[in-house]
């Protein structure tokens, strides 16, 4: 059973695009223990909540490669864990995450993006830093911007709040109105570059394959909180299946 963990990165993809991996919910603290728990043979980490719910724990993150499962991480939280955790055995895929791993990139919000709720598919409602960057870059090469426009808009970029982040937002703040404004919007929407998708796909083909496992010369301390949450993640899938099955026999003929 491998187990994705993806919402607004890949939020356009049909799930039946990315079979046989179960698709999950944007991880926060503790999906990942349980996804061992459950006996994942593997976790692709995408997207992850964070904010006003605990994130990804370090240690489950460990604690899964310690256990022999592979954990991959691109495109947004999973590229800044796969960051952190390389040392340790995580797989790291794609552009974002090599940014990260070699120091290019440290601000964790150029990530991050507000989104819908799960129904009504996870669809992104600002744009990450990362894609207007990406967006930047492949208009100036093409030589649609020249670099003054450039420096203007990647700072609008920077300075604005990661839930405020949008193009139009971008254009506005970098001084730009009128038709002007209206041109720039207009490039930027036609020629947008989703990084983040990029990224995140990759990781989706990458778990498509045989993953080795990983090789682990290193123990996982265990003190008496984690132990704790280990115990309370196996009740609660105890209880989980023990629900599952009363509900079974009570519709059963």
């Amino acid at each position: 059973m491998k187990i994705l963990f993806a919402g607004p990165s890949l939020w356009d993809v049909p799930a039946a695009a990315m079979a046989p991996l179960q698709l999950r919910a944007p991880a926060r603290q503790g999906d990942i223990l349980a996804a061992v728990c459950e006996g994942a043979t593997a976790i692709g980490l995408v997207d992850g909540i964070f904010g006003n719910v605990p994130s990804v724990w370090h240690k489950e993150i460990l604690y899964a490669l310690e256990q022999g499962v592979p954990v991959l991480g691109a495109a947004s939280m999973g590229a800044l864990r796969a960051a952190e955790c390389a040392a340790f055995g995580m797989v790291g895929i794609g552009e974002v995450y090599q940014r990260y791993a070699s120091g290019a990139l440290v601000r964790d919000d150029a990530v991050a993006q507000t989104h819908a709720p799960a129904e009504l598919g996870w669809r992104p409602l600002s744009e990450a830093l990362v894609n207007i960057e990406a967006t930047l870059d492949h208009l100036l090469q093409v030589e649609l911007i020249d670099s003054d426009v450039d420096q203007r808009l990647r700072a609008a970029a920077n300075v604005l709040f990661f839930a405020e982040r949008t193009f139009e937002q971008v254009v506005e703040k970098g001084g730009f109105s009128g038709a002007v404004g209206e041109s720039l919007l207009g490039l930027l929407l036609a020629h947008r570059v989703d990084l983040k998708r990029l990224d995140a796909w990759a990781l989706v083909q990458a778990m498509m394959e045989p993953i080795r496992k990983p090789d682990i010369t290193w123990k996982l301390e265990r003190p008496p909180a984690w132990q704790k949450v280990h115990s309370d993640a196996l009740q609660r899938l105890r209880q989980a299946s023990l629900a599952a099955a009363a509900q079974d026999e009570a519709g059963s003929v």
